[in-house]
């Protein structure tokens, strides 16, 4: 138990020295099985020093680097078996949800690719199964696709979540639409599924899609050409210009031409700045910490 209580020490020590930056090392803390935590602990009453370190720092249980991990198809594409797995270099798979970590430090984020730019399949993580693979989404029977193609690379913040338990004061009490946080990211080049970017946030918008809120996090990627001229929202009017007007007109109407109401928007229909956006991060990763510590019920959710 000593050697393990060591062990554990030299990882709370290796987390908080890498605090901030992406590694190997961003450990799985949150996991609540026997010797080990005891172990930490133990580790964290002989280090005082690391107890005042941020917690939410630690829900992440990636030991993945996104830079080693790789897409594995299975099926094939436009049919109801097609799925796209992340796995590391062994093989074994990878939940892009869960075990890609959020945060790369520096205000970077990780962000992965559910729909390319310019197509119109539906594309989502599909959080009730195992290891959230990426798969069309279906309606009766049959895959489903959007009326037209969406003009940027949409997807996912990984280990993030909207509680459909939390009634949001700032959106008219909207509750969560119990998916991951959804990314629009506007560069120029077009994505693959699966494909892992690095992003910045610029944006926010507040989708209330049939009641529920459904958070859009407007991006761009760090390899795209304009990527060092854009910082806040300010930046996206003056170098994308219209494109903020546009995320939101695509998002409103989309769902029209299958008969459905058009989507509304809070914060006074408007995006909210970047610093707003980061709360959003902040908030959810919270939720997605509850989440997968089981504080909070999963229901159907893959916690896998």
């Amino acid at each position: 138990m000593a050697a393990v209580a060591a062990a554990a020490a030299r990882v709370v020590v290796a987390a908080a020295g890498n605090y901030g930056r992406l590694t190997t090392s961003y450990f799985f803390l949150h996991r609540p099985f026997s010797a080990t935590s005891i172990s930490i602990s133990r580790a964290l009453r002989l280090n005082p020093n690391l107890n005042g370190l941020p917690r939410r720092r630690f829900t992440c249980r990636a030991v993945y680097n996104p830079e080693e991990v790789l897409i594995k198809e299975e099926g094939q594409p436009k049919n109801l078996d097609y799925r796209v797995f992340l796995v590391n270099h062994s093989g074994k798979k990878v939940s892009p949800w869960h075990d890609i970590p959020l945060r790369l430090g520096n205000g970077i984020f990780n962000f992965i690719v559910e729909i390319p730019k310019d197509t119109s399949a539906k594309m989502e993580v599909a959080t009730d199964e195992p290891y959230t693979p990426i798969k069309q989404d279906t309606k009766k029977g049959k895959l489903r696709y959007h009326p037209y193609n969406i003009n940027w690379n949409y997807g996912l913040l990984p280990q993030t979540w909207e509680d459909p338990s939390f009634a949001n004061p700032d959106v008219d009490g909207a509750l969560g639409d119990n998916d991951p946080v959804d990314v629009v990211e506007i560069g120029e080049r077009q994505a693959k599924i699966g494909q892992i970017l690095k992003v910045k946030p610029l944006a926010a918008l507040a989708m209330i899609d049939e009641g529920e809120l459904d958070w859009k996090i407007i991006t761009i990627s760090l390899d795209d050409p304009r990527a060092s001229l854009v910082n806040d929202i300010d930046d996206v009017e003056k170098h994308f210009p219209g494109t903020l007007t546009a995320i939101r007109d695509w998002f409103r109407d989309y769902k029209i031409p299958d008969g459905k109401p058009a989507s509304r928007f809070g914060l006074g229909n408007k995006a909210a700045n970047k610093d707003y956006a980061l709360k959003v991060i902040n908030e959810t990763n919270e939720s997605w910490a509850k989440l997968i510590n089981r504080s909070t019920p999963a229901d159907n959710l893959s916690l896998v």
